[in-house]
C-alpha cells in the first residue's frame, strides 16, 4: 500500500499556475477529449435553474467582502512572504467564498495549498508528465456539459490497478485533470464542475486503493474548495460496499455530496442524448420523463 498522503497535500487549482498543453494524439481506446477544446454547450442549459450540489458564497463586491479581501490579502503576504505575495484575487476571493467570508478559516486553507505547492510542484505538471498513466484511459473530461452547464471529470474505477503506477504519477494525473476540468468551466463562465465515478466491474482488491482514495478527497474538497459541486458513483457493485464504508468517513460531511445513480438516472437526469458522455451511451435512454 502506498504511503499515507496528509492531507492538504492534494491536487491543483487555477491558482496553481499550470500552463495549458497543446493538442494531442490519445489511443482512440481511451476516449477522452483534447485537453485544450472547450466542450460544447448544450442549448437545454439555459433553461436549468437550479444546480445541485454545494455551490460557494455568491461575491457581491459589497464593503464587507471587500475589506475581508483585503485582510487575508495581508495576512497572507505577512505571514507567508513572496509565496503568499504570489496568490492572485481570484484566488483569495474563490477562498472566501468557500469559507462564507471567514478570514481566518479561508487563511488556513490557503496555507495549505501553499504547502501542497512545495511538494507536488505543480509547475512541473505538464502533458508529457502524466501522458502514459493518461493513455489508460482511466479518467478523461466529457466533451459536453451536463443539464446543469458543468463540465464532468469521469474516473473509470476499474482502470486504476493499486501499484500498477507509482502513487506519484496518479497524484500528478490526478491533480492535472481537475485543473483541466476547472479551467474548462471558467473559459465557459461556469464556477463548478461534476465528479462522475464509474464504478461497473470495480473490485476491491484490484482497485480499492484507499491511499489514494484519500488524495482524491483532499483534492476535490481542499485544495479545490466547492470546484467540484458534486460527485456520481455510477451502478455501484455490492463489491463496492465495504470500500465505501472505509471511504464515507474520511469524506466527513462532503459524504452528503455523493449520489449513487444508475447509467439510466445519469442519463435521463444529467445529460441528453447528444451529451451523454460515450461509457454511459450505451443503454437506451428512457425518453418517458
Amino acid at each position: 500500500m502506498h504511503a499515507h498522503v496528509t492531507k492538504g497535500v492534494a491536487g491543483a487549482s487555477r491558482s496553481a499556475g499550470l500552463l495549458r498543453q497543446p493538442c494531442k494524439l490519445i489511443p482512440p481506446s481511451c476516449k477522452p477529449r483534447c485537453l485544450c477544446q472547450p466542450p460544447r454547450a448544450s442549448s437545454e442549459q439555459a433553461t436549468r435553474v437550479e444546480v445541485p450540489g454545494l455551490k460557494p458564497e455568491p461575491w457581491l463586491g459589497s464593503p464587507e467582502q471587500l475589506a475581508a479581501l483585503s485582510d487575508l490579502r495581508q495576512r497572507m503576504v505577512q505571514n507567508s512572504g513572496p509565496r503568499g505575495q504570489s496568490l492572485d484575487d481570484r484566488t483569495l476571493r474563490w477562498y472566501l467564498r468557500d469559507r462564507s467570508f471567514d478570514v481566518d478559516e479561508a487563511e488556513q486553507k490557503l496555507q495549505a495549498l501553499l504547502r501542497w505547492k512545495e511538494v507536488l510542484r505543480p509547475e512541473t505538471l505538464t502533458y508529457e508528465r502524466v501522458a502514459e498513466e493518461y493513455a489508460t484511459g482511466k479518467v478523461y473530461t466529457t466533451q459536453q456539459l451536463d443539464k446543469f452547464g458543468r463540465p464532468a471529470i469521469v474516473v473509470r474505477c476499474k482502470l486504476h490497478r493499486i501499484g500498477e503506477f507509482p502513487l506519484a504519477d496518479s497524484q500528478a494525473l490526478a491533480a492535472f485533470m481537475l485543473d483541466q476540468a476547472v479551467r474548462t468551466a471558467e473559459d465557459l463562465g461556469q464556477e463548478q464542475i461534476v465528479g462522475i465515478f464509474d464504478l461497473r466491474g470495480f473490485n476491491v482488491q484490484k482497485n480499492a486503493d484507499f491511499t489514494f482514495a484519500r488524495f482524491l478527497i483532499d483534492l476535490f474538497f481542499e485544495i479545490h474548495p466547492k470546484r467540484v459541486g458534486q460527485v456520481l458513483f455510477v451502478d455501484a457493485p455490492w463489491a463496492f460496499k465495504p470500500a465505501w464504508a472505509i471511504i464515507q468517513p474520511l469524506m466527513r460531511k462532503y459524504a452528503a455530496l455523493v449520489r449513487f445513480v444508475s447509467v439510466a438516472e445519469l442519463q435521463n437526469e444529467y445529460f441528453t442524448p447528444d451529451t451523454v458522455p460515450p461509457d454511459f451511451a450505451e443503454t437506451t435512454l428512457d425518453t418517458s420523463s
